[in-house]
């Protein structure tokens, strides 16, 4: 990319990423409004104490020990390192730009969206014990569930699209999957989330995948050389010209 591109690529940048960031920035603090004081009284919602407390009646030393694990590998540090190390692998195994990018930026922007809502929605913890220490008005949604969302759901995008058969496809979706699924139920079982606000960051961090596949993933959008979104490139042919 030339300096006299970086113009175009920011606006590409803006046009594509930044705007559809924002407006999903918008929606999850309009659902956290929704979730909190609007419909805070109306069933499933009604319903949330109850399944907070029976996670709290089940708990015991050996599931105690597996969620403590699926919330380590979920925390911030974790999620910050492990997508360093799998996009430093992905661009040494012969991956282009797209594929490391694509990763840090769902997971870059599912933690900027989920920052900026928690500090509008001051959803206090279910009112059980916590099994870990955090902030007591900063529940909705997940942080931990989300950013597990976008690295492994994201990794199983990335190694789903270059694999050739689709046993290993499935494979990968399975097993990658599992992890944000276990770490929501995680979330719920140690005392620190409601159900909605693992609802909430799926989807969150589900939007943000949508949105860097389109714009960053998908090798048919063209970045810089005077290409403007929405603008169909169109090959000029020259008028042959027959020697005289």
């Amino acid at each position: 990319m030339s300096l006299a591109e970086i113009p175009t690529v920011l606006r590409q940048a803006i046009l594509r990423l930044v705007l559809p960031t924002a407006v999903l920035y918008g929606f999850m603090v309009g659902l956290g409004l929704l979730v909190t004081r609007v419909l805070n009284d109306v069933w499933p919602l009604t319903a949330e104490d109850a399944v907070n407390r029976r996670f709290e009646a089940e708990r015991d030393g050996t599931l105690n020990a597996v969620s403590l694990v699926f919330s380590t590998i979920a925390s911030t540090s974790a999620v910050v390192a492990v997508t360093a190390l799998v996009a430093i692998v992905l661009a040494l195994s012969g991956c282009r730009w797209r594929e490391p990018m694509f990763l840090i930026g769902a997971v870059s922007a599912q933690a900027l969206v989920f920052l900026l809502t928690t500090m509008a929605i001051d959803r206090t913890r279910p009112a059980v014990e916590h099994m870990d220490t955090s902030p007591p008005t900063s529940s909705f949604p997940s942080g931990h569930t989300s950013a597990s969302v976008a690295l492994y759901c994201g990794l199983a995008l990335v190694l789903a699209t270059r694999a050739r058969r689709t046993p290993v496809k499935v494979a990968w979706w399975s097993l990658l999957v599992a992890v944000p699924i276990g770490v929501a139920l995680t979330r719920m079982y140690r005392g620190m989330h409601h159900p909605s606000d693992v609802v909430g960051s799926f989807v969150n961090a589900g939007t943000c995948l949508v949105i860097m596949a389109r714009g960053v993933l998908d090798r048919t959008v063209r970045w810089g050389r005077g290409h403007v979104p929405g603008r169909r490139v169109t090959s000029r042919r020259q008028p042959s010209t027959s020697a005289a």
